[in-house]
């Protein structure tokens, strides 16, 4: 049942990365308005990387590797993607660059703490 549901809540997740306007109709028979097809996005990618933790996470008994992968896409997605919307200046609230840096930090704190995770450990 997970394998099944992390494939579809992924393909959602692509979805409202790619189309959010058209998943805001199918799902809501609304339109999303500029600020709405942001926020579907980032929810999106948060969807697509909680997908790709659970498909990982079928396997890991031990339950250590999915929930940093899961986090670690998430950053690495979501901070190209703030800069984005940053850069193109239309929706920049006073918070946008400092949570733009907050993820940039976590992208390469977790991506070390993955390396090293799998790192086997010395006993004293």
């Amino acid at each position: 049942m997970l394998s099944v549901d992390a494939c579809l809540e992924g393909a959602t997740g692509l979805a409202l990365i790619f189309v959010p306007e058209r998943v805001g109709r199918l799902l809501f028979a609304a339109e999303l308005d500029a600020i709405g097809g942001v926020v579907a996005r980032v929810a999106g990618i948060a969807l697509f990387s909680l997908s790709v933790g659970c498909w990982l996470g079928r396997q890991d008994v031990a339950g250590k590797a999915s929930p940093l992968v899961s986090m670690l896409i998430y950053n690495l997605l979501v901070t190209p993607y703030l800069v984005f919307i940053g850069i193109g200046g239309k929706f920049v609230g006073m918070l946008l660059w400092p949570a733009a840096a907050v993820h940039a930090v976590f992208t390469l704190l977790l991506a070390y703490a993955l390396m090293h995770s799998s790192e086997p450990k010395m006993s004293k």
